[in-house]
């Protein structure tokens, strides 16, 4: 089972960057990777994953602004995040499933995998 364990995160302006990382315990060769979030009070919200095909994607809400990125399949899987907006503050959480999977098809379904890290906080002020 893969494990996986967020880093970075925090508080920023609104406008403000930051940048999160999750180190993987296996080698990804076997699973499609991402990221999801879910603020308090509302649901998880798939953000941005690598699909099958090693094609990054991403929710409607975030593209142009977030950026995914794996090196290689043993590497951490990092996301960019720039001109951050209040209405981003949430929990990240990075994710994982067996290549597949229904989970693996898109961002709407990735937030369901069975794999996920402990989470990371994100918060932009106004």
């Amino acid at each position: 089972q893969i494990q996986l364990v967020e880093s970075g995160g925090g508080s920023v302006e609104s406008g403000g960057s930051l940048s999160l990382s999750c180190a993987t315990s296996d080698h990804t060769s076997r699973y499609c990777m991402g990221w999801f979030r879910q603020a308090p009070g509302k649901g998880r919200e798939g953000v941005a994953m690598i699909d099958v095909n090693g094609v990054p994607q991403y929710a409607e809400s975030v593209k142009g602004r977030f950026t995914i990125s794996q090196n290689n399949q043993i590497g951490p899987v990092n996301l960019q995040m720039n001109n951050l907006k209040p209405e981003d503050t949430a929990m990240y959480y990075c994710a994982a499933e067996v290549r597949g999977r229904a989970e693996c098809t898109g961002v709407l379904l990735f937030p369901y995998g069975r794999y996920r890290g402990q989470g990371t906080q994100v918060t932009v002020s106004p």
